[in-house]
């Protein structure tokens, strides 16, 4: 190789490999000081990119704890209002059962009664949180936010868990008959009851007709077929079509024919689309006692805690208090899945942000071993490439001695 003053090949090569090694030494002093091999969106842009939505992810899954927290709050509160009105109850069914005896005094065990009745309405009107009530009947239902769902296309959605309220209020709402016309009703026309025979097919005789004159929004009408219940709420919708008392016979008969009660058959009478006809189809060799009731919109779900008179008719208590306890009973069943749930939930999102992050460092930390190893071989390689550099850069003066 040609000697020069102007060009020095071994310098250049000396430089360049000590540039690398202090690139390489500046690399792993970032990992050290960060404890990220990706720190940026430098280091490596596409994992840098799949990390950064990951912990987009982290950060809403993080929200969503907190909102199942709040809800499961709110449901703890409601549970705990259906266990304490369902206590009060077993205590008022003790009186109602010392009621039964002949030799008792009835009249001190009503005024219990009511004082347990008012101790039921005051638990209802307590159990909120946040303002939020799932037991005196305000609020119908309660959406908690319970996980983001991202497809492979990139696109997220939302999932919640809805937790149903329960009314167990006992305040009475306005009595409004709609069931006029029907085969057994009350004289206020919001109840009804019939029996259909074994074998008995629809001839008109076992009818249920609605009047929607005196219906308002929020309505509820049940009809019982022995042990199965069906429902439907009266909406506005309904009652603004021109023919309110059809629309809402039609939903109500769907309601019915979802029960799936074997043999049942309930048809229109005679053409009238308000009038609904109950039967057996032929082949039923059981009695079925059907009965309906409408549940105007205020009243609560307790509200027969109020007609309890043990000086009147002991026997019709021991009814109702069953009926009502059944009714808390499964205040309290709805409250206690909705709580599992949220718990659920709450225990795989935990987990579900623990797995993301682990899967996030396994991307972008460093391997704080192996970094130690190559930060002590590049600080070798670094003082031997400045030493090198200094040799080459030192050849030129070797010319001088050739002109001497």
């Amino acid at each position: 190789m040609t000697a020069s003053v102007l060009t020095n090949s071994s310098a250049m090569v000396a430089l360049q490999t000590l540039r690398a090694t202090n690139s390489n030494l500046q690399e792993i002093n970032n990992q050290i000081s960060t404890g990220k091999k990706v720190a940026t969106a430098k280091d490596n842009a596409a994992v840098f990119a799949i990390t950064e939505i990951m912990n987009s992810d982290v950060v809403g899954f993080k929200a969503i704890t907190e909102s199942l927290s709040l809800g499961s709050a709110t449901v703890a509160v409601a549970s705990n209002a259906a266990d304490q009105v369902a206590n009060t109850l077993y205590k008022i069914k003790e009186k109602v059962v010392a009621a039964q005896e002949s030799n008792v005094d009835r009249t001190a065990l009503q005024n219990e009664i009511v004082s347990l009745s008012a101790q039921v309405q005051g638990i209802v009107d307590a159990a909120q949180f946040n303002g939020r009530n799932l037991v005196d009947g305000s609020t119908a239902s309660i959406n908690v936010l319970s996980s983001l769902d991202r497809n492979a296309a990139g696109v997220v959605t939302s999932s919640q868990i809805t937790v149903t309220g329960q009314n167990l209020s006992t305040g009475a709402g306005a009595v409004r008959g709609g069931l006029a016309g029907s085969t057994g009703e009350t004289t206020n026309q919001d109840d009804a009851a019939f029996t259909l025979d074994a074998g008995f097919t629809n001839d008109g005789s076992n009818v249920l007709t609605i009047d929607a004159g005196n219906f308002a929004a929020g309505d509820q009408i049940t009809v019982t077929i022995d042990d199965q219940a069906a429902s439907y709420t009266v909406t506005a919708a309904d009652l603004a079509t021109t023919t309110p008392n059809a629309t809402i016979a039609g939903n109500l008969r769907d309601q019915i024919l979802a029960l799936n009660v074997d043999g049942l058959v309930v048809d229109y009478d005679s053409g009238t689309d308000d009038t609904l006809d109950f039967g057996n189809d032929g082949a039923g060799n059981v009695d079925r006692l059907v009965t309906a009731s409408v549940t105007s919109v205020g009243t609560g779900g307790l509200a027969a805690l109020a007609g309890i008179d043990v000086t009147a008719n002991p026997a019709n208590a021991l009814t109702d208090i069953e009926t009502l306890i059944r009714t808390t009973v499964t205040a309290q069943a709805a409250f206690g899945t909705a709580e599992t749930r949220l718990d659920l939930q709450n225990d795989f999102m935990s987990s579900l942000i623990d797995s993301f992050k682990s899967g996030i460092g396994a991307l972008v930390d460093a391997d704080l071993e192996e970094a130690s190893a190559r930060l002590q071989s590049l600080q070798v390689q670094q003082q031997l490439g400045t030493q090198a550099l200094s040799i080459a850069n030192q050849q030129p003066q070797n010319l001088l001695a050739l002109f001497r």
